[in-house]
């Protein structure tokens, strides 16, 4: 029961679309982002491997790819769960690797908007450790939007950003421009501040959404100060109530805001979704979780738009 190109299903750039696929563990319902879905497949024989994360059931190789299964329901509950013939894995495609996860059963796919998506209070997400990054309504159901991007994170650390990549560089020097981020994931907000100040960029502030950081851009136009307030945006794709090809899409259709730098920072930068990014006027798209690479952008751009600014003002 293979079920491929979903993720190749393409929306309008910069529209403010998702499309959700929904599916069951033990009754409840669970979403995951189409775009990081390679395909669905009946669950196989998979091969334990030693010393892994109590979720992960091991590998199996489908067309000779190998692929690490994780066992979704056990990571939820962290309990044992019942594998049934019918089980499916859905194997993604995220953080340029491919993980597959065990579930009950896929019900269906549903196009909303990122504003039918509300991030999960702190009383549902479990704050950091949570793995809900919003809550959608399709249609009459509510479904709970894992944060598949944490989940790998805690079964493989070292697959996601590591600062370690930073001190790398050496000693930087103290850069005091302005850096906004658009993250809804609270884990990599944090490893991403922590990461730029480690790399010197010390005047650094966070939005849980683009709708967030939009509406604080256009506070800032409303007092005339948006080049004091902001000197480069970094942003998520996925985010609750606005995404960040829409956010890119108002920034660089602005003429208050066209000449702010843009970068896209995220999990699903494809040669599709670079085409997207380029329709909607980013100046950089990157995959997490390369810091060190996110960090020599900003270097550049920033360098880059003070030299323009200083030639603007020499005319």
């Amino acid at each position: 029961m293979a079920q491929e190109g979903r993720s190749g299903i393409l929306l309008e750039t910069g529209t403010n679309e998702i499309e959700i696929m929904e599916f069951t563990i033990d009754g409840n319902l669970y979403g995951i982002n189409v775009a990081k879905v390679r395909e669905i497949m009946m669950s196989a024989e998979v091969k334990p491997m030693p010393h892994t994360h109590p979720a992960v059931e091991g590998i199996f190789k489908p067309r000779d790819t190998v692929i690490t299964v994780v066992d979704l329901p056990k990571y939820l509950t962290g309990k044992e769960h019942p594998h049934k013939e019918k089980d499916l894995f859905i194997v993604t495609n995220f953080n340029q690797m491919h993980v597959a996860f065990r579930v009950d059963s896929v019900v269906g796919i549903s196009r909303i908007s990122w504003t039918d998506i509300q991030k999960p209070d702190s009383t549902i997400s479990g704050g950091e450790d949570g793995v809900a990054t919003g809550i959608a309504q399709c249609g009459d159901d509510l479904v709970s939007i894992l944060d598949f991007e944490r989940i790998v994170a805690e079964i493989a650390p070292e697959t996601s950003i590591q600062i370690s990549e930073v001190e790398a560089m050496g000693k930087r020097q103290r850069n005091t421009s302005p850096v906004w981020v658009a993250e809804d994931s609270v884990l990599l907000t944090r490893m991403i501040r922590e990461s730029l100040e480690k790399a010197g960029y010390t005047n650094l502030r966070t939005f849980p959404n683009g709708a967030e950081l939009w509406d604080a851009l256009e506070k800032c136009a409303e007092e005339g100060n948006v080049d004091d307030q902001v000197a480069i945006i970094i942003t998520d794709l996925e985010m609750p109530q606005m995404d960040g090809h829409r956010l890119t899409k108002l920034i660089k259709s602005s003429k208050e805001f066209k000449q702010i730098p843009v970068v896209i920072f995220s999990s699903l930068i494809t040669e599709e979704m670079r085409r997207k990014g380029r329709e909607v006027g980013a100046d950089e798209q990157l995959s997490k979780p390369e810091i060190a690479h996110l960090i020599g952008i900003l270097d550049e751009l920033l360098s880059r738009s003070r030299a323009k600014r200083k030639g603007g003002a020499d005319q």
